[in-house]
């Protein structure tokens, strides 16, 4: 019966990282490998969920004043200026915005640039639509561009880009002329730039979040993707958005309707909330996770990781293998779940080797995310730091 799939339905195929997840779930592992909490969300969000579906706000449902306080937002953080009512797109989370983006601006052959490592939904959300994904390296180990590379891999096809800051599986912020950089090759080529900013809260180190959207002659050109998930804890709300220009916006809403008709209803109405949070909500969010983050650094330099480069922003450490570790990614994880107890990703799932084929570092990095309670990760340094690399024979042994 495979002969009755769509050519895209057999190109997603298993991947090793699913099967490692199965493994960790087989075994108990903790689990620093998806990017979600493992501690309660605020609790005046979940009190305004309840308060929502207890108001019988439980049907199909569009809360413009979602779209309003959106446009504050983007007023506030990046000076842009924004038409609640034809501008934004509630959506089904940042994938859904993502998607339907993708679907509303590309057509069959179209090319669509992305840095590479990428998070593992954008090449084929881009295959889906008939496009065909273009990557562009980040050089480890403080993952830059070449710009010259990157105006190189413009071609009469190029109708996209794909921008993600901070950065899923790196945890690099993009500095202001990186972005320049990318903006002057959009603007010179006429491209459109869709972004994906749903960790725009979460930096560190003084880093601070720029939206290309806000550079000279971009706003016409970028569809903005985001969520409540990471900044409010909330992944399974599935509350996102994309804010474009009216004409791209118009077509990402009919492409959302026909495919999920809306965001779920009473967590719209819980958005309100997250959404009129504080300053200090932030400023308490950037404190915890730079904390958090610090502690998943010395846990695994200890080890023998090589890091040479602390995430910037993000929920993600992108830990270089130790340098005795002879095997793959793949094979370290394995063991880490099987001889210690705890799940990471592999980073190979995160490149692609058109970027990378005169590159051997694909292999050599493990994503761990470090978004979880202060318990978990202590009980998973606790577990780690019993361990040794045995590298030359592919193994960890208890200590």
């Amino acid at each position: 019966m495979d002969a009755k799939l769509s050519r895209v339905a057999r190109m997603l195929t298993p991947s090793p990282i699913q099967e490692l997840s199965q493994l960790a779930q087989r075994i108990g592992a903790i689990n620093l490998a998806h990017g979600f909490p493992d501690f309660p969300a605020p609790p005046d969000f979940k009190a305004a969920a309840v308060s929502a579906i207890n108001s019988d706000f439980n049907q199909y449902r569009h809360v413009q004043g979602i779209c309003e306080l959106l446009e504050e937002k983007m007023k506030r953080d990046h000076g842009l200026h924004i038409n609640p009512l034809t501008d934004v797109v509630i959506s089904c989370g940042q994938t859904e915005a993502f998607a339907a983006s993708i679907f509303a601006v590309i057509d069959h052959g179209d090319e669509v640039l992305l840095f590479d490592p990428a998070y593992e939904t954008y090449g084929p959300c881009i295959s889906l639509a008939g496009g065909i994904p273009v990557y562009v390296p980040l050089d480890p180990p403080y993952w830059t561009f070449d710009v010259e590379k990157l105006t190189k891999s413009f071609t009469s096809r190029t109708k996209a880009m794909v921008l993600n800051s901070p950065h899923n599986p790196t945890g690099k912020v993009f500095t202001k002329g990186e972005l320049e950089a990318i903006a002057e090759a959009c603007r010179s080529k006429d491209c459109i730039c869709i972004t994906d900013e749903v960790y725009e809260y979460i930096t560190f180190d003084m880093h601070k979040h720029v939206s290309i959207s806000s550079l000279h002659g971009m706003q016409e050109r970028t569809i903005i993707t985001s969520s409540l998930s990471k900044t409010f804890s909330v992944t399974g709300w599935r509350i996102g958005w994309a804010c474009a220009p009216s004409n791209i916006a118009s077509a990402i809403r009919n492409i959302h309707i026909r495919i999920t008709d809306s965001a779920p209803a009473p967590f719209q109405e819980a958005a309100l909330t997250a959404l009129r949070s504080s300053p200090e909500y932030f400023k308490s969010l950037r404190t915890s996770y730079e904390a958090r983050r610090d502690i998943a650094v010395e846990t695994l330099s200890g080890l023998g990781f090589q890091i040479q480069f602390k995430p910037q922003g993000s929920l993600f450490l992108f830990a270089e293998l130790p340098e005795s570790w002879l095997h793959s990614d793949v094979d370290f994880v394995r063991e880490l779940i099987k001889k210690g107890g705890v799940a990471a990703v592999p980073g190979c799932g995160f490149f692609h080797y058109s970027s990378n084929n005169e590159n051997k570092y694909y292999n050599r990095f493990v994503r761990f995310a470090f978004c979880k309670s202060d318990e978990t990760l202590a009980a998973a340094a606790q577990r780690i730091r019993e361990l040794e690399v045995i590298g030359d024979k592919g193994l960890l042994k208890k200590l």
